[in-house]
């Protein structure tokens, strides 16, 4: 019996009518392990992954593959975007015994969830003998089974990463993480690394901090030229917005058609701050389609935004999206489709598969002849229409708080800029359903769908994500309870998911058990666990004044900083969070009757150094203590900069005021 029709995830629900006696993630499906003496097949995937639904055509949907795996297993299937701990802990597992990892994985464990034999996507035929093996093995060679499992086990007990060396995370750590980014910089490309190249989000951001501590150009110049090559790149959808999760070639030319919430809010907040620092038109422009992909495309009705679009559309990757010269004239005419093919690089030998082509950005738009631009409009709309008419790929549709909580952070950031007043009622909206829908009992719950929470138990990078995010929102509105909110999060973090040496492990201690108890503090698609609370902390011990949270954060980081000092790719967002503590972080408080328009407020947004905190509202608001015992001066209004609770003397004109925040004068 199948038994995943009532499952919240969009991904086990692909699998609901598989004649495959799956089982969901739970204590009952090992029991029934051990009762039949039978192995457990694990086997992980999330919805847009296109392995995941080839393995799933190739042998799940097959009536013989499936009564192999009935006889002899017990199967169970995990969206790893619901359960990022099962994941992670088998990840490892996967990657010890194979030297790499992906999805699908596939796993083989005892009864009591000790894995034994691991591996990714295997197809129809290796399947078959792998299944036929493992049930021969476990049957007649049970003992060399589990000795091979127990040294498993303990190999990921050895891969937690918690309890080894310290170090401040200083000034000199930072900018020898610039220079190894700015060595391992692909000077011709932009990004880092070969095919499949996948876009840094996480190293841009900590790079645009960094110059705007140091000044470095570098930095500076790998950002826009980065951000430049993947926007105008096939990675980039020129008709819609939004980026793909990676290029499958060294250039951003030919993507990995799947769209992830959590790129695209990194990736928004990466080509805001550009924007920020450089007024770049490019820029300002990806940040605006971003944020319109966002809301347009992964809003869920029920207030949140899904997980991510599929890769494939009816199960070939990437036929919404590609295109031919032919196709082209047909959708717009002959004139028009000419010059739309040379503008997005259309061929007739094609880009991609079939003859077909990936839009790219072949000519600069940005500062092009405002009749080119207009043109380039005209022609981008008429195309989406008829794209739009097309087959669509299919959406995951649950809402992970982690990633919502990303978005929130960044929706506010681009309305705090451009005063975009529909960014800035979404964020608003979603963190009320992350407030309201996952918070159950002062706990985080990890996704929800249609309006209904799921039951799987928050992560410590939805804790760090979402508090974060809540810091942005009191920012953003002035309103007190989303940082007392922040705080509860946080002190929950602080209480069952600390190692007491100044880590996190990334399950809470009253959580499930499982074979091991994962401990990540590296960040790759998203900020680890311990990166986003360190985040957090940061935001939160700022805007609350209390001490303890940002020795927290120091502390957290301190567990991390020898890998920033060697791995620099790969600790991006814990290197972004150290330079708002090297800068301060800074404490800005604007004291005004009228936020909206004020000048004063704009200057502080503008010109923040990097990981600022910026409050604004009338003296002893409630809830915002930045804005207790701060008078207007002459009832005008009045900013407060404070740097690591040192406070300099109140001012109330720009020049002042930029002058306190370090920048030169105008």
């Amino acid at each position: 019996m199948n038994r995943l029709a009532g499952a919240t995830s969009p991904y086990l629900l692909q699998h609901k009518d598989n004649p495959v006696d799956w089982w969901p993630w739970t204590a009952e499906a090992f029991a029934e392990a051990r009762r039949r003496d039978v192995p457990v097949l694990i086997s992980v995937g999330y919805a847009a992954c296109h392995w995941c639904h080839v393995m799933a055509h190739e042998s799940f949907e097959d009536e013989t593959v499936g009564k192999l795996m009935n006889d002899n297993f017990v199967s169970i299937k995990v969206d790893r975007e619901e359960r990022p701990d099962v994941d992670a802990v088998y990840m490892t597992a996967t990657q010890a015994m194979t030297g790499q990892g992906g999805w699908p994985m596939t796993v083989f464990a005892a009864p009591d969830g000790t894995p034994f034999f691991c591996g990714t996507y295997f197809p129809k035929a290796n399947f078959v003998r792998l299944l036929q093996s493992v049930t021969e093995a476990w049957t007649g060679q049970r003992e060399a089974v589990l000795r091979q499992g127990a040294a498993v086990v303990e190999t990921l007990a050895g891969a937690q990463a918690v309890g080894g060396p310290r170090a401040p995370l200083t000034a000199e750590t930072l900018d020898a993480a610039a220079e190894q980014l700015a060595r391992e910089y692909d000077e011709t490309n932009g990004g880092f690394g070969g095919a499949p190249k996948f876009p840094p989000q996480m190293n841009l951001l900590f790079l645009l901090r960094h110059h705007q501590r140091t000044g470095a150009t570098r930095d500076l110049e790998i950002v826009r030229h980065t951000c430049e090559a993947m926007a105008r790149g096939g990675i980039y959808d020129q008709l819609a917005g939004g980026f793909a999760r990676y290029s499958v070639d060294g250039h951003w030319t030919v993507p990995h058609f799947e769209k992830m919430l959590y790129d695209n809010a990194l990736l928004l907040r990466a080509y805001t701050q550009l924007w920020r620092l450089t007024g770049d038109p490019l820029a300002a422009r990806i940040a605006a389609e971003t944020t319109a992909f966002l809301l347009d495309d992964l809003g869920t009705p029920a207030g949140g935004l899904a997980s991510a679009l599929d890769a494939d559309t009816d199960g070939v990757e990437g036929a919404t999206y590609a295109w031919t010269p032919a196709q082209l004239v047909e959708a717009v005419g002959a004139d028009d489709g000419r010059w739309a093919a040379d503008l997005f690089a259309v061929t007739e030998s094609g880009s991609f598969e079939h003859g077909t082509s990936v839009l790219r950005l072949a000519r600069d738009i940005d500062d092009a002849d405002p009749e080119i631009r207009e043109r380039w409009q005209r022609v981008r709309a008429a195309l989406r229409e008829v794209r739009d008419r097309r087959p669509q790929p299919a959406r995951d549709d649950k809402v992970v708080a982690a990633w919502n909580g990303l978005a929130v952070t960044a929706l506010v950031e681009y309305a705090t800029l451009t005063a975009d007043p529909v960014a800035g009622a979404a964020a608003v909206r979603i963190a009320e359903v992350l407030a309201e829908r996952h918070i159950v009992d002062g706990r985080l719950r990890r996704v929800s769908r249609d309006g209904r929470v799921g039951e799987p138990a928050g992560v410590l990078e939805d804790y760090g994500c979402v508090a974060e995010a809540f810091c942005a929102v009191h920012q953003f509105t002035g309103e007190g309870r989303w940082l007392e909110l922040a705080g509860l999060l946080l002190d929950v973090a602080l209480e069952r998911f600390a190692t007491g040496q100044g880590g996190f492990y990334d399950t809470a201690d009253d959580a499930e058990q499982l074979v091991s108890r994962p401990a990540d503090p590296t960040d790759n698609a998203t900020p680890s666990g311990l990166s986003a609370v360190a985040a957090a902390l940061v935001a939160y011990s700022a805007l609350g004044g209390e001490v303890r949270y940002r020795e927290a954060a120091v502390a957290a980081l301190e567990t991390v900083a020898p890998i920033v000092a060697r791995h620099a790719r790969f600790t991006g967002y814990a290197a972004t969070v150290g330079e708002a503590l090297l800068s301060g972080p800074y404490e800005i408080a604007v004291v005004t009757a009228e936020p909206a328009g004020d000048p004063l407020l704009a200057l502080a947004h503008r010109y923040a150094p990097p990981g600022a905190v910026v409050v604004a509202g009338e003296p002893e608001r409630p809830g915002v203590p930045l804005l207790a015992d701060r008078p207007m001066i002459e009832g005008g209004s009045t900013v407060y900069v404070c740097r690591g609770f040192v406070c300099d003397r109140p001012v109330t004109t720009p020049d002042a005021l930029l002058a306190q925040l370090g920048v030169p004068g105008r």
